[in-house]
């Protein structure tokens, strides 16, 4: 899609930036990252090594910023803002527009109520033009806008950076799947070969059923014979009676 194309020639961009800066250069590098609208992943920033130099610093008021825009929302924000940079408009857009990806994360219909409360909006013109103009036709959601359940029903987001940690744990979510999985293939494997085994069974008890029934006929047309000749011997009856119980 063309939306992840220009996600990575972006990130790409800015990781070679920070790379090559030192010092008060790199400041103005995360405010211009955090401040681009095209931009919405901010991982591989923050793993490089020149910013996480920052740590313990003078400007790690920065790098706090980096990871409020990679793992946090506009809720998250207002919590921590007297520890944080005030924002400039730019960042307060970004920042409410990788709050509705989070959200997207954890539901796909999300009700105009809750949404109104984490991006701080008061009515729902205001929230429906938001999510028009702001996060689909900028193409990192797509889905309905229902007026009737005053709720967004998303079809598709982009993803956030994952959380330190978070890998871990999608790795064991993963891991259950697949066994999951592998469990229910046995049981599918096993009714398969039960249906199998069921099938050749009737089949051999259809075989029976028409041998006995070819038996029967031999048996009449021998009763037959023997109206017309007189020549069926009461052996050859008891022969042929005890083919049919058997």
């Amino acid at each position: 899609m063309e939306i992840e194309r220009k996600q990575a020639d972006l990130i790409d961009h800015y990781v070679k930036q920070a790379s090559s800066l030192q010092g008060s250069s790199l400041p103005i590098l995360i405010l211009e990252a955090t401040s681009n609208p095209s931009l919405f992943a901010f991982s591989e920033i923050l793993a490089v090594p020149t910013i996480a130099q920052l740590e313990g610093t003078g400007q790690s008021v920065y790098l706090n910023m980096l990871r409020l825009f990679a793992y946090g929302t506009w809720s998250d924000y207002k919590k921590n803002s007297a520890s944080l940079l005030q924002l400039v408009p730019e960042q307060v857009l970004k920042l409410k527009q990788l709050t509705v990806l989070s959200m997207a994360e954890t539901g796909k219909v999300l009700p105009y109520d809750q949404l109104m409360q984490e991006l701080d909006v008061t009515n729902v013109r205001e929230l429906e033009d938001f999510l028009i103009n702001e996060c689909m036709y900028a193409g990192i959601v797509r889905g309905k806008l229902d007026q009737l359940r005053r709720c967004f029903e998303v079809q598709f987001a982009a993803g956030r950076d994952m959380r330190p940690g978070q890998l871990g744990n999608m790795t064991h979510i993963l891991s259950s799947w697949l066994a999951t999985s592998d469990n229910l293939l046995l049981s599918i494997q096993e009714k398969i070969k039960w249906a199998d085994t069921m099938s050749e069974l009737d089949k051999k008890q259809k075989k029976d059923y028409e041998d006995k029934v070819e038996e029967a006929k031999k048996l009449l047309s021998l009763k037959k014979l023997h109206h017309s000749r007189g020549t069926l011997t009461s052996e050859d009856m008891k022969n042929y009676s005890l083919n049919l119980v058997e």
